[in-house]
């Protein structure tokens, strides 16, 4: 998740290879971002490059696109970034992946995650890339990030997640779910999130859930800035 390793050069497989210890079979997200062969990025797409960034917005088009790697290489060098996999999954139609990116440099260390959700074709390539992590540890500030995708009031949550997500509306957070990726027992759920009755904005983001061989939740893993602050009620 998410590129086509048919479209890299022998040199740059050898390289995912040593890396990963085995026959490449998935281009993860930064590494395919960083190798410098962004024909291949480009030609993952099923047609015009599409991503949703935290802080770039919509990045739509193959010039953009270019820029966008372009500034990623150099932000991945001048950041000194080693990135730490968490877990990644490739399913029938979209894939996700979650990563720390630990920066260093002269800004000093930052421990960023990141999780993103690819949408694919019948052919194995991208519609979309949707990236979600926390602006806060890079800015300062939480980013008021408008929703990406629309609710989907028909989706059925494993039981842990879903009581989860009570128990948030329980403390003021109401959650729309809309796309769910689920990989034995652990599923990423991409919603907007808002603060009924306040000012607050709806926001896109991602949560990680994992199940204990018991099926209870065992661990969440959130990507956004939504505020989470208990309210008591």
């Amino acid at each position: 998740m998410p590129w086509v390793p048919e479209l890299f050069s022998a040199p740059v497989i050898a390289q995912f290879e040593t890396k990963q210890r085995r026959r490449v079979e998935i281009v993860p997200y930064f590494d395919g971002l960083v190798a410098g062969e962004v024909d291949a990025l480009v030609g993952s797409f099923v047609g015009e490059p599409r991503l949703q960034h935290p802080l770039r917005g919509l990045i739509e088009g193959e010039y953009e696109f270019r820029e966008f790697v372009a500034d990623t290489e150099r932000w991945v060098r001048e950041r000194e970034a080693r990135v730490e996999d968490v877990h990644r999954a490739v399913l029938e139609r979209r894939g996700f992946e979650e990563v720390v990116v630990h920066l260093g440099g002269a800004r000093g260390p930052i421990d960023l995650p990141h999780a993103m959700v690819a949408d694919h074709g019948s052919d194995g390539k991208i519609e979309e890339i949707r990236v979600y992590f926390s602006t806060r540890p890079l800015t300062g500030r939480a980013t008021e990030r408008a929703p990406l995708l629309g609710g989907d009031p028909e989706l059925r949550l494993p039981a842990p997640a879903a009581a989860y997500l009570a128990e948030e509306h329980r403390h003021g957070v109401d959650f729309e779910p809309c796309v769910l990726v689920e990989d034995g027992d652990i599923c990423a759920l991409e919603y907007n999130a808002h603060r009924p009755g306040t000012d607050a904005p709806i926001q896109a983001g991602l949560t990680v859930f994992e199940r204990d061989p018991d099926g209870a939740l065992a661990a969440t893993r959130s990507y956004d800035d939504v505020d989470r602050r208990l309210e008591e009620r």
